[in-house]
């Protein structure tokens, strides 16, 4: 989708108690058309000033309008109302209006804090497959922006409305090592595995705002082991690390997929840490589901590495000693 031109509009208000109502308890309604539409709105006594590229202002404003008239009829503006004005919106604000940012040559995906933007062809390749496929695999070495990628191209389309919630999860496999019992909650005993699914939504969205979004479950991180009989629904769902899902945990999460949703699996299978002779579910998935069409496929190499330069050369002498063994 086109970032358009940032500009400012202004929306009059005639009745100061019914715009209170509108904003909601500490501009609450506000911030969650914000999130929807990435714009900024400012309150000026009797007026809102909507900043933002043009095509989410319309949005906006057609929005905070449509709720307006509801108060003016005398009745309630909740959350729920938001939501379906949004639904309700003639602008098709879904994955494949966001295709047309690839008909120009410069790939930006925005988030609340940040534009993000492909720095390989294999990355490019990779945004364009999230955007058009239902389910999508992220398969190659660390550092190449699988995982980094799919949660900036989840906030996109939470803020845009094309989904609902976003929903990152991963197998809790120790890396090589047998850390015992943890202490605390059951939250923080999982906590050290969801740390790297942390840092990528921190970079993405305001602290408090994702502190909110966790707290009203519109995001949600958790081991994989959790998704045991959910359905997930106008979601879009993160497996990280799925080389470390055995194959009926791969299995299971697979069959979560339900309306709307948007599904994304990233592994590297260098990097398996189940127990010897245990089968990774991320190679079976591949070999069964590979001739399955709307299933994209995306590989990496070290030439994708985006991290620190010595990042790909490592990556490449373990290849190498490998193809030798």
């Amino acid at each position: 989708m086109s970032t358009g031109t940032l500009t400012e509009a202004i929306l009059e208000f005639p009745d100061n108690r019914l715009l209170i109502d509108l904003c909601g308890e500490f501009d609450r309604n506000l911030t969650d058309i914000e999130t929807r539409t990435g714009v900024q709105i400012l309150r000026r006594g009797n007026q809102l000033a909507i900043h933002g590229p043009e095509e989410a202002q319309a949005a906006a404003r057609e929005v905070l309008s449509a709720l307006y008239a509801r108060l003016e009829q005398g009745r309630t503006v909740g959350r729920g109302d938001i939501d379906r004005e949004f639904r309700l919106a003639p602008e098709e604000a879904g994955p494949d209006a966001q295709l047309e940012m690839f008909e120009g040559g410069k790939v930006e995906i925005k988030t609340r804090k940040k534009l993000i933007e492909p720095r390989t062809d294999a990355q490019k390749a990779y945004v364009r497959s999230l955007y058009q496929n239902e389910m999508c695999f992220g398969i190659g070495p660390a550092g190449t922006g699988k995982t980094y990628l799919a949660v900036a191209v989840g906030v996109n389309m939470l803020i845009t409305g094309a989904v609902d919630k976003i929903i990152l999860c991963r197998p809790a496999v120790e890396a090589g090592e047998r850390l015992g019992f943890l202490p605390g909650t059951q939250e923080e005993k999982v906590d050290p595995y969801m740390q790297p699914l942390y840092d990528a939504l921190n970079d993405f969205l305001p602290g408090k705002q994702l502190a909110k979004m966790r707290e009203e479950k519109t995001v949600e991180i958790a081991p994989l082991a959790f998704m045991r009989g959910r359905t997930l629904s106008n979601a879009f769902v993160v497996l990280d690390e799925a080389q470390n899902a055995t194959t009926m945990q791969m299995k299971m999460f697979l069959t979560r997929l339900g309306e709307g949703s948007r599904m994304v699996i990233t592994g590297d299978r260098t990097q398996i840490d189940l127990p010897r002779g245990v089968p990774s579910g991320l190679q079976d998935a591949e070999r069964l589901l590979k001739s399955i069409e709307k299933i994209g496929f995306n590989y990496f190499t070290s030439a994708d590495v985006v991290r620190h330069p010595l990042v790909a050369a490592i990556i490449e002498a373990y290849e190498k000693d490998a193809e030798g063994a």
